[in-house]
């Protein structure tokens, strides 16, 4: 959940960017709210039935948001680090906005992996099979 409303304060601080210094068109803003709206309705609807112990919801959150999404978080700052700017050049160059933008992109990268490496815990494990024994023979991964 931290992750998800994380993600959703960095689109609004981007789409006010854009709007506030006209770099993006409004198509471009309704396209990233396109892809990103559905992606956060389907995080946080995964997250509601792995909280009920549907195994399925656990493995989509974690390929899905904590292999693809973190990835999608990364790239660009690895992209700059290998284009030769380091971080000390990128905190001189950060505004305001900036800098409440990267400390939002911290947590939500953070929050994703320790979700991921939580959903995986001994105790979490216990979790999800005392659900699949309280709901019966079913479906492998249900």
């Amino acid at each position: 959940m931290t992750a998800v409303a994380a993600g959703a304060f960095e689109t609004v601080l981007a789409v006010g960017r854009m709007l506030a210094d006209s770099s993006g068109s409004g198509g471009g803003i309704v396209a990233g709210l396109a892809i990103r709206l559905p992606v956060f309705t389907a995080a946080l609807l995964a997250a509601r039935q792995m909280r009920r112990g549907r195994n399925w919801a656990r493995i989509a959150l974690a390929l899905g948001l904590g292999v693809l999404g973190t990835a999608s978080m990364v790239l660009q700052p690895i992209q700059a680090l290998a284009q030769g700017r380091s971080l000390s050049w990128e905190l001189a160059q950060a505004g305001p906005l900036d800098l409440v933008f990267g400390a939002s992109r911290a947590l939500h990268v953070g929050s994703v992996l320790s979700a991921v490496v939580l959903m995986f815990l001994p105790a979490a494990n216990a979790f999800f099979r005392a659900a699949r024994s309280r709901r019966g023979p079913g479906p492998a991964g249900s």
